[in-house]
């Protein structure tokens, strides 16, 4: 994406100053509405940029971690089964954020949480950002202790800093660096694994027959279930893929096939790639198993050194692998970084009426991930992931379940996402009744509260609990919950004639700054209209719209 494509363009009136809240949202649009104005690149240039942001190294541990402990066979039919999962619910959420050009905390408000209920899903989303920002940055750490001799705790801190000044200019330099490192990245992470199998095809069947460190062999539904649940964790990983997918162009006649293939790719498709990594991951830890042992097979500085040892000469092993990771690392970190910060933002916002500014919390995210790596987070990776898949499965399948059953099916929630203040009720019990519910029972089970049969059940808990409970709290409330009114006092409609939100322009009357029409509400005070923000941080409510009777 080019500079000149990605300019802003809606700049301030002559003599009008911007606060700190809109040049920050302003620069990429965080917060709110992404506008027509803003989105000019193409279906599969977002796409590119979007996959570019999965090329993170814990696939091939967390597929390490699986196989090691139940064996080849559970691994594989565990990453499957996830995957599934992760596609089926990523589904909707990804055509959302595409379509309606709004990320996914946006999406979860008006999909049956409201507009503070989804202040529980934002800090579960930002939990998400950075636990993976502190596997990343350990296996990092790593790289640089085997390549540089650096100690483990000064490798999380470098890991962690040299973050910082990439991710200031958001999603803009993201983009950049994404195209320009994936195509060094897939060199490195696949040439190893097939020239392994085509000089060693031996590796091919020691990785299929491995058992697992209790060597008994065979595929059980435990072992399977306990696996999925690992790989589950990811499950949140959409709303990173909608961080970019919310930049997509208007879906037109003329560009609806790539539309398409760029949604479903970049969108629940990331998870095609990431099965690949975890299932590569069991590969690579069951060939080098012998060199190492077990306990550092997990690593991917460790596989990937044992990969490349056997296909070039030693001293170029170690600094390819190096590079490997760092690069890695960086591509995936910033984005956590920069989506952590977001979420964060946005929950602080709501909560408090005040914009504080974007880079506070990229500061505290990648605190909590420092923190989370000093403690040696790696050393429990699996316990951790599989306690926090329960969350994370309960929030993205009660959010998939409202669109998919309760806004084309039942039609009790509305049908397109709503996330305006004023518009929407403060809390929701559809979503947040199934949430509460859904995570706190299956983490009851995950810690063997109901006892040692059931654990490895949970995450199954999690989807079906969250997939029940999503319908019928909406027909047990028969959707009153969804709209605070229906009408936001603009005559302007919000779609255009295709469907697409409409690209028509006013200024908000407080930041004196242009927006596009899904961004704005008319004034409860005044003879005109205000943005998303400026209705977020009013702290005593003067422009929010009063409530009105809804029609159920």
């Amino acid at each position: 994406m080019s500079t000149a494509e990605s300019r802003l363009t809606t700049t301030a009136p002559p003599g009008t100053e911007k606060s700190q809240a809109t040049k920050e949202t302003l620069e990429d649009y965080t917060l709110r509405f992404a506008p027509r104005s803003y989105r000019r690149w193409t279906p599969m240039v977002v796409a590119t940029t979007a996959l570019g942001g999965i090329a993170y190294m814990a696939d091939f541990s967390i597929g390490a971690g699986i196989g090691l402990a139940h064996g080849t066979g559970n691994a594989l039919v565990a990453i499957a089964v996830a995957a599934v999962v992760v596609f089926v619910t990523g589904f909707p959420l990804a055509y959302y954020g595409a379509r309606y050009n709004v990320d996914l905390d946006l999406i979860t408000r008006g999909s049956g949480f409201g507009y503070y209920g989804s202040v529980l899903t934002s800090v579960i989303f930002a939990s998400f950002t950075f636990i993976f920002f502190a596997l990343e940055g350990s296996i990092m750490a790593q790289g640089l202790k085997l390549g540089l001799g650096l100690p483990l705790w000064l490798g999380y801190a470098v890991s962690t800093l040299m973050v910082i000044p990439l991710v200031i200019f958001g999603m803009k330099a993201l983009s950049k660096l994404q195209v320009w490192t994936t195509p060094v990245w897939l060199v490195l992470m696949v040439a190893p694994l097939v020239y392994l199998i085509a000089h060693d095809p031996g590796s091919l069947d020691r990785f299929l027959s491995y058992a697992g460190t209790g060597g008994e062999g065979g595929v059980n539904p435990a072992s399977v279930l306990l696996g999925a649940g690992v790989c589950l964790s990811l499950i949140a990983q959409i709303g990173e893929q909608i961080d970019y997918l919310r930049f997509m162009p208007p879906k037109t006649e003329a560009n609806k096939r790539s539309w398409w293939t760029a949604v479903i790719m970049a969108g629940p498709g990331w998870v095609v790639l990431g099965a690949l990594k975890q299932a590569i991951g069991v590969f690579l830890a069951v060939y080098i198993i012998a060199k190492v042992g077990a306990a550092a097979a997990p690593e991917p500085i460790q596989q990937f050194k044992g990969a490349f040892d056997a296909m070039m000469p030693s001293w170029l092993v170690v600094p390819l692998a190096v590079a490997l990771v760092v690069i890695s690392q960086i591509k995936i970190n910033v984005t956590n970084a920069y989506s952590g910060s977001l979420a964060w933002t946005n929950s602080f916002t709501r909560v408090t009426r005040h914009y504080p500014g974007r880079m506070v919390f990229v500061l505290v995210n990648l605190g909590f991930a420092l923190v989370l790596m000093e403690a040696d987070m790696f050393s429990f990776l699996n316990s951790i992931l599989g306690f926090y898949s329960n969350c994370a499965i309960a929030w993205v399948v009660t959010v998939a379940t409202d669109i998919g059953v309760n806004k084309y099916l039942l039609k009790l929630s509305p049908l397109q996402p709503e996330f305006r203040r004023g518009m929407l009720h403060a809390v929701n019990p559809v979503g947040v009744v199934a949430f509460v519910a859904a995570s706190g029972l299956s983490i009851a089970m995950y810690f063997h509260a109901l006892g040692d049969t059931l654990q490895p059940y949970s995450p199954v808990a999690a989807a079906v609990i969250a997939f029940v409970l999503t319908p019928l709290m909406a027909i047990v409330t028969k959707g009153r919950y969804y709209l605070r009114r229906t009408g936001d006092g603009i005559d302007e409609p919000l779609l255009d004639a295709a469907g697409n939100p409409s690209a028509v322009t006013l200024d908000c009357h407080v930041c004196r700054q242009p927006y596009e029409r899904p961004d704005l509400t008319a004034c409860a005070t005044h003879e005109s209209v205000v943005c998303s923000l400026c209705l977020s941080t009013d702290k005593v409510g003067d422009h929010v719209l009063p409530a009105q009777p809804v029609t159920v």
